[in-house]
């Protein structure tokens, strides 16, 4: 769902102050505006968007881009099927919830490859296997995906649900772990909070998802209106690839690109930043298997597994929610 894991001495004045917006202009007539929705606060995450803002690979592709921040999180998807928004950055299991309530979206990339969500802990409560969530009070969102995270995490480590005492803390999750209130919390990222964290000294230990029986998704992903790519492909192909040429110079020369966001967002932290696109590289490509394939490759059998999941646990009720609910065809050397 929501990118819920607010960070520790972090300004929020961000969010609450409603959308913001920045833009590039584009080079001379025939520029194409199109808006472009963030699914949280700018931060690393978002880093090749800033740096094909800055070296001007969209107004290159004669787009003038629009960056807008939400003042909900739950928010860009529904702008984005209402048509307030032309295109949107989410979450694989967002999308396929989105889909399943009838939305006609489709990720049309994937920005982080991997699952950053995570099972963080910190201090003398540091918990390495979910055999050690026994007997623990572990902090989430409420998110009911997350819950059944946890659920298929406990069930493959033979640890009985009744053991552990699952608190929602809502987007507190950091906070909460700080006042001990809970001993860990299922929600933060690797890496983003655990970075924070060790910056603060508080010595976290890191569970990831996809290594303990969660299947592997895309965290972050490019979401357009299924109508709006059958109408002008050309226009959102070309948005895909100036991304994809973002993100390609931030492999490059992540220093330099952490500095353009900052430059951008000027309250964010570049030393939380840099470690943190440091830590996030190779996720924002495809790895093992698919090492060859462009930027934002999506693999359809891992949307499958992942959907297949998600209709296991009654979280969608229809297989069309993850059915063609990507696409490769607008990446480099990719359709028509």
């Amino acid at each position: 769902m929501k990118r819920v894991a607010l960070i520790v001495l972090m300004c929020l004045a961000l969010a609450a102050c409603g959308e913001k917006s920045e833009s590039i202009a584009g080079g001379g007539g025939g520029t194409q505006s199109l808006t472009l929705m963030l699914d949280w606060f700018p931060n690393a995450d978002h880093v090749g968007i800033y740096q094909a803002l800055a070296n001007g690979d969209f107004r290159q592709a004669g787009l003038d881009i629009h960056v807008q921040v939400p003042s909900d999180p739950a928010a860009p998807l529904q702008l984005l099927a209402d048509g307030k928004v032309d295109l949107a950055v989410s979450y694989e299991p967002e999308l396929m919830l989105a889909r399943d309530r009838g939305e006609p979206l489709v990720a049309v990339a994937a920005i982080v490859e991997r699952p950053l969500t995570s099972i963080v802990s910190i201090g003398s409560k540091r918990i390495r296997t979910p055999a050690q969530l026994r007997g623990k009070h572990i902090g989430d969102a409420g998110i009911p995906y997350q819950h059944a995270y946890l659920t298929t995490i406990l069930q493959r480590a033979r640890v009985p649900a009744s053991s552990v005492k699952e608190i929602n803390v809502g987007a507190n999750l950091v906070p909460a772990m700080l006042s001990g209130r809970v001993d860990a919390t299922l929600g933060a990222y690797w890496n983003y909070e655990a970075i924070q964290l060790q910056q603060l000294g508080k010595r976290p230990n890191v569970i990831r998802m996809e290594q303990v029986g969660v299947p592997t998704y895309n965290e972050l992903v490019l979401v357009a209106r299924e109508g709006e790519i059958n109408r002008h492909i050309d226009v959102v192909r070309r948005f895909v690839q100036a991304l994809g040429r973002g993100y390609e110079t931030v492999r490059s020369d992540p220093t330099g690109a952490v500095s353009n966001l900052i430059s951008a967002n000027p309250s964010l932290s570049q030393k939380l930043q840099l470690a943190s696109v440091r830590a996030t590289l190779s996720s924002y490509f495809p790895f093992g298997a698919d090492a060859g394939r462009p930027w934002g490759w999506q693999d359809q059998s891992q949307w499958n597994a992942y959907g297949r999941w998600m209709l296991q646990n009654h979280l969608i009720s229809n297989p069309n929610a993850y059915i063609d609910a990507s696409t490769n065809e607008l990446l480099a050397g990719q359709g028509s």
